[in-house]
């Protein structure tokens, strides 16, 4: 340990298994301790970067505690205090650094007794997460706690896999995601297709603290990023033009996808029973015939198909709000120009936000999220068979992440088995694409979903259900635990996962002026402040 370096305190025991205990120095007051602070031990021939997970409060003799000196007793108390009272704090050592050495390692072994303790610094965080190099590998997500360095996620490592960004609600999970998004858009890691439920992604909206709005990911980058509408007049209402109108066809929706629906439209086994019956009978066409029959025509229709009469009624008469939702047509070939275009702008590169405007209901969601993601999940595989076949590069589709919010929806036990986002989760990757999930109950996600997913950025949570999900798969998960609940309410996180080396706890950077001005420096692709169409029509 450099002169420098403030010694915090000294390993007084612990184990490789339960983690370091370390007595507060007696200089150093208690309250300047906190959980998730990031720390280094410097053992004989390692050192090991540590997470404070807990701070307990310990005296020499029971007897002191038994008859403690009183506010007036200063003197007493002062000499006490860090000798016979003190403090002691866990420590959980999540890599180490051999001193001969400069690559980082699982920790498999621990330091010795009375093995210095002190704050990271700059160096350290450096050392262990990477430092911004204008190439995008490393990226700025915050600072650690009573530090002003920054810490930064290895965007290349980041799109690898499927991620998560959990908190409850009024964390800032939304202004934490755009960062994200921002980073990898900014650095061309991944195309990006968002499923932007309640319109804050593409343009501007409210900020955080409600003074005033903060810009969308259309205003950072207006050539990397277009606006597809599932509701355009609820964006031009708003003061703008989407770049492309988009629409869903009837014929365009599976029984899967009425299935995942059951819980919204009420629809019991039954009613999905009748919807086989008549697409055995009339295939994609099934919902168009179902909507266009009479209800005096129903008792015939259901003799015809062998279903119950009652049951075709109830089913007939919920689905007609799929067809009320402004987005469907009857034409199909206005749906597939929209997963046209779709596929077109992601092919060139091009980030889709796809706006649902006032149709932001349960409904619209997982019904468009969920149609869209397959259509274009089919044509990944296409084109990675393809590619597969030929090896050469034009094939080979560009990464794609897909950003859904309320992810529980789709990825509940039941449903993760039904919906595409389910089987995406699942391959790893094995088809170029992969989800950034952003949910507020992780417990509602399908624990092998959770499982697999790469990087988990969480807020806040209360709901120790939340907090067990989030920290599924994941070792040594006390410490942990307790840091997840000791977060402040807002603009922190613990970041664990693939794409940092161990986990960490941050203050997230804010998403305001700096950080617009930093996402500019970035070299520029395009000709200038035209509209998608002007650039690549």
């Amino acid at each position: 340990m450099t002169k420098d370096v403030k010694e915090l305190g000294l390993i007084t025991s612990g184990s490789l298994v339960e983690g370091l205990q370390m007595k507060l120095g007696p200089e150093r007051s208690v309250e300047e301790v906190k959980a998730g602070k990031f720390v280094v031990v410097h053992g004989l021939y390692n050192q090991f970067f540590s997470l404070i997970t807990d701070v307990r409060l310990d005296a020499s003799s029971p007897n002191i505690l038994i008859n403690p000196p009183t506010r007036e007793e200063e003197l007493l108390r002062s000499v006490l205090t860090g000798t016979s009272a003190y403090a002691t704090i866990e420590l959980r050592p999540m890599l180490m650094l051999a001193h001969e050495d400069r690559e980082l390692r699982p920790v498999k072994t621990i330091p010795p007794h009375f093995a210095s303790v002190s704050e990271a610094t700059s160096a350290d965080v450096n050392t262990v997460f990477g430092s911004e190099d204008g190439k995008g590998k490393f990226f700025n997500i915050g600072t650690p706690l009573d530090m002003d360095i920054p810490v930064c996620i290895n965007l290349d490592r980041f799109v690898e896999r499927s991620n998560g960004i959990f908190g409850k609600s009024g964390t800032g999970k939304t202004f934490l995601t755009r960062v994200m998004l921002a980073g990898v858009i900014r650095y061309g890691k991944a195309v990006n297709l968002i499923f932007d439920m309640h319109n804050e992604y593409g343009w501007e909206t409210e900020s955080e603290d409600s003074k005033g709005f903060v810009k969308g990911l259309k205003q950072l980058f207006p050539e990397k990023v277009a606006i597809f509408s599932l509701d355009p007049g609820s964006t031009r209402k708003r003061g703008r033009k989407p770049d492309v109108e988009a629409f869903i066809s009837l014929d365009d929706i599976d029984i899967e996808d009425i299935a995942l629906l059951q819980d919204e439209l009420q629809l019991n086994t039954t009613a999905i029973e009748s919807a086989f019956a008549i697409y055995r009978r009339y295939g994609n066409r099934w919902l168009s015939e179902l909507l266009s029959w009479k209800e005096e025509d129903l008792a015939d229709v259901s003799k015809e198909l062998g279903t119950h009469m009652q049951s075709l009624s109830a089913m007939r008469r919920k689905l007609n709000r799929i067809k009320a939702l402004p987005f469907i047509v009857e034409d199909s070939a206005q749906s597939e120009g929209t997963i046209k275009k779709i596929l077109d702008y992601l092919g060139r590169g091009i980030s889709i936000v796809l706006e649902f405007g006032r149709s932001n209901s349960a409904l619209a969601y997982l019904l468009a999220a969920n149609i869209i993601s397959r259509r274009i999940h089919d044509n990944y595989i296409d084109r990675t068979e393809r590619y597969h076949a030929t090896k050469e590069s034009s094939d080979k589709p560009r990464q794609l992440m897909i950003t859904i919010e309320e992810a529980h929806k789709f990825l509940n036990s039941q449903a993760a088995k039904q919906t595409i986002f389910g089987t995406i989760a699942r391959e790893l990757r094995k088809y170029s694409v992969t989800m950034l999930i952003v949910d507020q109950r992780p417990s509602g996600i399908d624990d092998e979903v959770i499982s697999q997913v790469g990087t988990r950025i969480t807020a806040l949570l209360n709901d120790e259900k939340d907090i067990q999900s989030v920290l599924t798969g994941v070792s040594n998960t006390s410490g942990l635990r307790s840091i997840l609940a000791s977060l402040d309410t807002k603009q922190q996180a613990l970041i664990l996962g693939h794409a940092v080396p161990m986990p960490v706890v941050v203050r997230t950077r804010e998403y305001g002026e700096d950080f617009y001005r930093e996402i500019s420096r970035a070299p520029k692709e395009g000709k200038g402040d035209k509209s998608i169409e002007e650039l690549y029509g």
